[in-house]
């Protein structure tokens, strides 16, 4: 009886702690909303009409620095406070942005950008005040990013541009105030995807050598939106940027939000149930906290949610794999994985279909043709390589290499993380059906990426989310020149006639003729079978009703210029 009353107490105390916690939640909320409000233009009469669009960051936000835009949370927040020359649309098409044009030499080595001359950096209270961009204020922002005392993660963008060894300086020259030309080593067709990304955005050389690493905190760009206050460990805001140069078809200046808030409740559930309360306008991602109460298996919404929001999908450019270290103790004949049949046997006699529809809710298309994933223009609709489930095949392949049934097979490991268990001990209960015997070894996640890049793991899970859209992000993990760790060629696959072949497909500047290029060098990693791929990833946004214009994308890059909120 006592040990009732004491649990019954604990639970009270339980319950009032998270009471009071919810109420210093709240009373957190409600005050940074007021110093929004109160940051914003215009008279107070009109501050209630004020349109705040507010989402969550989990992980928190740690720069707001483009140079350390190397993470999800870092790009969503710099994307709205810069630009870049070029920006993506939401086919992944780059178009104009600061470069209103722009012209390629023949030899696809010397680009040519016109800019806009009506782009103004952000104002800052504290030192800066705002001045128009130049060309030349490109040319200090890219050679910032390779100094090796700045440390940017997003220096290999630039391995592509022509470098002064002595000066250690890009070959980039501002011809004038809006004139800026870049000279290229070689020919490579997807520069003005790379050239896209965070990393490539244009800051102000004032601000930046003023605050020093203290930029991350003070930030200045050109973005449709300013910096205004990080309150550590509760939220970031950002106001609206009234000067900002882009306008929508109507001639109306962008954006049409007041405010952005970003908060940074770390349980995605809490997120969730924030944002069904109407306290958070966007949920991006399934979490496995929430997945089976908000799907049904095959991936429809509940009906229980049906028409309290909006759902949007899309395919994301994010191929999950298993990778094979082919040449791993290649010397040892008796390492099953140097059998090619072995390799293409795995890959045959798993089910990619059930597992996505049981495992991932059908968010994601089953990985039966190539590594280049659905979404990106080099994915081969229909392809006439790649694998689907066919136990029989893999029974024969199994034969063929003497191993009949799996009679004679040592256990082979397969390593992953424990995100991904779930779906390893699927393929392991499949292949123990035709007698592959695997064990499942699971790592903690900055292990298991330290040894995947050491090349210490025979056979791994593995995912490549894309840098940029172009399907040469993909093909270049088969590259035998970016063999890890110094590239993202995890397996140390080698193959003379694929290398030839892609770097023939980087002196073509016409797209859809090396899209056919692509294909062919798709259908030669296929072929080899260094890896398995399971799946093609998907992107989920959920959205509040009364949000438009937030758009979609294979890449999930958040852009907010066109978002509307009614109140």
């Amino acid at each position: 009886m006592l040990q009732k009353y004491k649990i019954a107490a604990c639970n009270k105390r339980q319950k009032s702690t998270v009471s009071l916690l919810d109420l210093y939640m709240r009373l957190i909320a409600i005050s940074i909303l007021l110093l929004i409000l109160s940051g914003c233009t215009n008279s107070p009469s009109n501050k209630s009409k004020k349109t705040v669009f507010r989402y969550n960051e989990a992980s928190g936000v740690t720069s707001l620095d483009p140079a350390f835009a190397s993470n999800q949370a870092n790009i969503w927040a710099c994307n709205q406070l810069f630009n870049g020359l070029v920006s993506l649309n939401d086919k992944l098409i780059p178009q104009p942005c600061i470069a209103k044009s722009w012209t390629i030499s023949p030899d696809g080595k010397t680009y040519s950008f016109i800019l806009r001359n009506d782009v103004y950096f952000h104002s800052d209270s504290k030192f800066f005040k705002s001045r128009r961009v130049k060309s030349s204020d490109f040319v200090y922002s890219f050679n910032r990013i390779i100094d090796p005392k700045v440390a940017s993660p997003g220096a290999w963008i630039f391995n592509f541009i022509e470098q002064d060894s002595i000066k250690k300086s890009l070959n980039i020259q501002a011809i004038s105030d809006t004139v800026l030309s870049i000279q290229l080593k070689e020919s490579f067709p997807p520069f003005l995807g790379l050239l896209s990304s965070t990393y490539c955005s244009v800051v102000p050389y004032e601000a930046v050598e003023h605050y020093g690493k203290d930029f991350r905190k003070n930030p200045i760009g050109t973005g449709p939106f300013k910096f205004f206050k990080w309150f550590e460990r509760s939220a970031l805001v950002f106001h609206k940027n009234e000067n900002y140069f882009e306008k929508d078809e109507n001639g109306i200046r962008l954006p049409y939000l007041d405010a952005v808030m970003i908060s940074f409740i770390p349980d995605k559930q809490s997120a969730f149930m924030e944002f069904l309360k109407g306290k958070l306008d966007l949920i991006s991602g399934l979490d496995a906290s929430y997945k089976d109460d908000l799907l049904n298996k095959n991936g429809s919404i509940k009906s229980k949610y049906q028409d309290k929001f909006k759902v949007l999908t899309s395919s994301y450019l994010n191929t999950e794999y298993l990778g094979f270290a082919i040449d791993l103790n290649q010397e040892d004949a008796k390492n099953p994985l140097n059998d090619l049949r072995i390799r293409k046997a795995i890959n045959y006699a798993f089910d990619r279909g059930k597992m996505i529809r049981y495992l991932r809710n059908n968010m994601a298309t089953p990985g039966s043709a190539g590594f280049v994933p659905v979404g990106s223009p080099g994915f081969n609709t229909p392809s006439n390589y790649g694998y689907s489930f066919n136990p029989e095949k893999a029974k024969a392949l199994l034969k063929e290499a003497g191993y009949p049934n799996g009679e004679g097979l040592p256990t082979i490991t397969m390593s992953t993380t424990n995100s991904y268990q779930d779906l390893c001990e699927f393929i392991q209960g499949q292949l123990a059906e035709i007698g592959i015997k695997v064990k499942v070894e699971v790592n903690q996640a900055a292990q298991h990426r330290q040894m995947v890049s050491k090349h210490q793991l025979s056979w791994f899970r593995g995912s490549w989310i894309a840098d940029y859209s172009d399907p040469e992000n993909y093909l270049s993990l088969f590259y035998s020149k970016n063999k890890s760790p110094n590239g993202p060629n995890y397996t140390h696959f080698e193959n003379a006639f694929f290398d030839t072949e892609y770097e023939a497909a980087m002196r073509i500047q016409n797209d859809s003729l090396r899209t056919i290029k692509y294909h062919q060098l798709d259908s030669i990693v296929m072929s080899e079978a260094p890896v398995v791929v399971l799946y093609y990833d998907k992107v989920l946004r959920l959205h509040q009703n009364n949000i438009d214009g937030l758009g979609i994308n294979g890449m999930n890059l958040l852009t907010l210029k066109n978002v509307r909120k009614k109140n």
